[in-house]
Order: structure tokens, then sequence, then C-alpha cells
């Protein structure tokens, strides 16, 4: 009898929620349609009915006309989070992210000999408002080529960073002239509030960069994402760009699939991804309260798990992995690699009986692994 995993190591969305049926009409409309477009090559923005769909997608989110022909499809957000790299920095250059930031990014970068200069994250999202010295401290022989930013539901901490945040942000790196890169793929993966706005709705600067996926609202099979500038920046990043353009096919496919919009399938698999959050938050204040502190993120696909500086890392993957349960560590996030006290779950994918059974597996994983036998010394995610 195969053992009961509790796997929470690996961001993915909902198999259960699948549109299956829809998407095979679709495909099956979209290869009627555009199989003589199958045979050629389709360039550096790709499919146009898609570029379409997403820009609609992202002016009805945003309140502001995007322009289909200033974005351009990707294989994934991934390939844009290195494109971008790649065309504005060599190595040994800086750019300046969240100190806990996504770890594709992370090792990316580092392939890359970026240099990544770490800017705290509290409550609020980044610390915009420690920008200005460390832009001060690295001075204009170390000025970052770009600012990296996850505003919305952050990985891998679930955050929005506030709206006077974003306008900070902006307008200290419009005044020094350094381009910011937005990484908005969780942005419509929403359970609660309002959706804040992205950084290209609050300014018509043409130093931002923005980059959105499918991987998180459909499904990360696909490979597609997309990334959307003005010119002349998205011309400079399109130069480092020499695969003849992305999947035509699945972007066929998904075209069809939101040639009404996204806004109806999206809200249903968010119905059910706002469960599977809440039973894991809910979950661990229950189990955990004695031991960790977690996130309540308003979207996304993570929680993320503060516990005490006490705890025996090592031990605890020991426990945990003799426990078939599986988790994401903070180390994993920091730019540095630092062991910080911290992990992530991702929830998405995992079935609800699975999620509710799994958080008092971790609890008592956490508690064994302590060093001491003291209360826990915090009670916020962040110190």
């Amino acid at each position: 009898m195969t053992e009961r995993l509790f796997d929470f190591a690996v961001g993915r969305t909902n198999p259960e929620t699948v549109p299956v049926a829809r998407l095979q009409r679709a495909a099956h409309e979209a290869i009627a349609n555009e199989y003589v477009e199958l045979t050629d090559y389709h360039g550096k923005l790709g499919h146009p009915g898609l570029r379409a769909a997403m820009a609609r997608r992202e002016s009805e989110r945003e309140g502001v006309a995007v322009d289909p022909d200033h974005l351009s499809l990707m294989n994934g957000s991934m390939q844009a989070v290195t494109l971008v790299a790649e065309a504005l920095t060599q190595p040994g250059d800086a750019v300046i992210c969240e100190e806990f930031t996504y770890s594709g990014t992370i090792a990316a970068y580092r392939a890359l000999g970026i240099d990544m200069v770490g800017l705290p994250v509290d409550t609020h999202g980044m610390r915009v408002d420690l920008l200005e010295a460390k832009l001060d401290e690295l001075g204009e022989a170390r000025k970052p080529k770009f600012i990296y930013a996850l505003t919305t539901y952050q990985n891998p901490t679930g955050i929005n960073m506030s709206v006077d945040r974003r306008r900070l942000l902006i307008g200290i790196a419009r005044r020094h002239d350094i381009p910011v890169v937005e990484d908005n793929c969780y942005g419509d993966v929403h359970f609660d509030g309002d959706k804040p706005p992205s950084l290209y709705a609050l300014s018509d600067w043409d130093g931002i960069i923005y980059m959105c996926s499918l991987s998180k609202i459909l499904g990360p099979g696909l490979r597609l994402g997309y990334l959307y500038a003005k010119p002349p920046l998205l011309d400079t990043i399109l130069a480092r760009r020499h695969d003849a353009g992305g999947n035509y096919l699945a972007a066929a496919v998904v075209a069809e699939l939101y040639k009404d919009g996204v806004w109806e399938i999206t809200e249903e698999l968010n119905e059910a991804l706002k469960v599977k959050k809440n039973l894991a938050v809910d979950g661990l204040a229950e189990a955990g309260s004695d031991v960790c502190v977690t996130s309540d993120p308003p979207g996304g696909l993570f929680v993320w798990v503060r516990f005490p500086d006490d705890v025996d890392q090592n031990k605890l993957l020991r426990l945990t992995a003799e426990r078939n349960f599986r988790y994401a560590a903070g180390a994993n996030f920091h730019i540095h690699g630092d062991p910080v006290p911290y992990l992530r779950l991702a929830f998405g994918h995992v079935p609800d009986d699975v999620i509710r059974d799994g958080m008092p597996v971790l609890a008592q994983c956490l508690r064994e692994a302590r060093t001491s036998n003291e209360p826990k010394s915090f009670t916020s995610l962040f110190h």
C-alpha cells in the first residue's frame, strides 16, 4: 500500500478544476481554424489572438489601455525573467529585489552572475522606504540595472505591496532612471478584497517592464506567459530573443478558450483555491499556534510560515520526510540562501482532505524539531 503523501513543495494549480471539456472544444476549433498557421514561424510577439486576449485581460483588470503590439508571448514568465536580465545586465551588475523572492528568479540571476541586493519585506511588501538609502549606499558606480519586484501576492510571502509603496517605488526609480520589472504572475489568483493596481496602471513612465503568466490561472504545462513594455525598452529586450516565437498551438487553443474573456473561468478556479488556502491557514492556526505564525494571503498559491529560531531545520527536514510531508524551505527564497526560520506551503494542487490532515503533521514536526521548550517569542510574520 502506498504511504500517504503530503506534498506542499511546488506551486501548481488545482488539477480537480481544469476546464477539460472547454479546453477540448477550444483545441478542436483552434486546430480546424489555424492549421495553416502551424506551418509557419510567428516571430517575437506571438499569436495575435492570444496577445489581444491578454491585453484585454490586463486592461479590464487595470482600467487602462494596453496595446497588444507591446505585449510579447513567452514560454512561461520565466523566459521573460531571463530575457530581461540578459538584455539589461552583465555579470557582476547589481539588481535590487526583495530579500525573499521567487526561487526561479534567484537561480536565473545567480546563473547570469547578477549581484542581488535585497530589501526587507514586511506586511506592506518590499520596504521601498529603504530604497533611496540603498541606492546612496551603492553609489553611481554600483547603480542597479533594474529593480525586480513581486508586487502582488508575493512569492513566497503572499503579501501585497501597498499602493503608497508602489507609487513611491515608481517615483524613486524614475528619478534615478532605473527600470522596474514587475512580476505579476499571481495577480488573478484572487480571493479577497480589491485587486491592487499594477505599476503600469499607476504611471505612463516607459521604464516599467511587466510580466504575467497563464501558469497560475490555467496550468503551467501550457508554458504560456507574456511580457509587456513600451519601446524602446521592449525592443532592447526582444533583441535577446532568438527562438522564432513560442508555442503557437498552445497559444491558439488558449486564445480560443479565452475569446470571451478570462474572468468566468478564472473566478470558478479561484473559488476552489480559496477553500484550500483557508484549510491551510485555519488548520495551522488550530494545530500549531504554539509553534508558528502564518500569512493569510488574499490571493496566490502560497502560505508563508514562520517558526521559532530554535527549530533545528535539518531535524525538521528529516522528521517531515519520515512522515511523507514535503514543503519548501525558506532558504530557497532568500537571495543569499540564508537558513531563515520560515517555510512555504503550496496548497493549489493538494486535495482538500490532504491539506486538512497535513497541517497537524507539520505542527507536530515543528514541535519535535525544537531544541528548547520555551514559548514562541513572536506573534507576527515578520521581525
